[in-house]
């Protein structure tokens, strides 16, 4: 069995005239943490949104564990196993931690109630509730934020909004986690402890991860292969410090 969990084939999307992206050929495989970078406008974006359900391409194609997703909805996708993050952090600011996480945990089969049971509150509502309530608390602590479970997501410094976006996305149990800019507005500290909790993800749930950065040192410490876009075309792919020392890599953030 192949142990490629992201693979796309020509992917592209135009607006218009536009070309936003074109001829993007991926592999992922199984547990990997892969980068995709490239200067601001890249298509870097428009990427996870094609793999989402955003947008759909108007070229090629994706799939995930073999299964072909093009065209499909953003919640099927999800369903399916793909989750994701984004560059604006979307919580429910007005609900706690802990509900946020519990959002994201309706969607799984597992915890699914029959709402007669629930309208008469029997014995399967409550346990099934405890048990969703204790898997929440198990993704918080794996995100370091068990301790924060009850204050409104409102109140978190960004740093722990960035990682409670994370755990929301990983209560949907996905098979790839798209990461958009996770470490963006973090300082050194929240961004070592970060990567940390990243490869903990990785470890812990077998998880494949895709992820857009432009911290250069963050993509270095973090990502075994990265995919260079720049104005929606692929400049390079493959080793990340290979790839980052590629002069028309260098060319494209630093011009001339």
């Amino acid at each position: 069995m192949s142990d490629i969990v992201l693979k796309t084939e020509h992917l592209g999307i135009s607006f218009g005239g536009l070309k936003a992206v074109q001829d993007v050929n991926l592999e992922i495989r199984k547990k990997q943490l892969y980068g995709l970078v490239g200067p601001n406008g890249a298509g870097k974006t428009t990427i996870f949104n094609l793999l989402t359900g955003v947008y759909q391409p108007t070229t090629g194609t994706f799939y995930l564990d073999g299964e072909e997703l093009t065209g499909k909805t953003q919640e099927v996708i999800n369903h399916k196993g793909i989750a994701r993050t984004f560059q604006n952090i979307r919580l429910f600011n007005n609900m706690s931690v802990i509900r946020n996480v519990l959002v994201g945990l309706h969607n799984q089969p597992e915890f699914k109630c029959n709402p007669f049971v629930s309208m008469l509150r029997l014995p399967k509502h409550f346990k099934t509730e405890k048990r969703m309530r204790d898997r929440a608390k198990e993704i918080l602590r794996i995100v370091g934020l068990e301790e924060e479970r009850n204050n409104l997501s409102c109140n978190l410094p960004y740093g722990k909004q960035r990682k409670l976006e994370i755990a929301r996305a990983l209560a949907t149990n996905p098979k790839l986690l798209l990461l958009d800019e996770p470490a963006a507005g973090m300082n050194p500290n929240e961004t070592a402890e970060l990567m940390e909790t990243i490869r903990y993800i990785r470890d812990h749930f077998d998880m494949t991860i895709l992820l857009i950065e432009h911290d250069m040192k963050f993509v270095s410490g973090l990502c075994d292969e990265i995919t260079v876009l720049n104005f929606g075309t692929v400049l390079t792919q493959g080793d990340t410090k290979t790839a980052l020392n590629d002069p028309e890599v260098i060319k494209a953030y630093i011009g001339g």
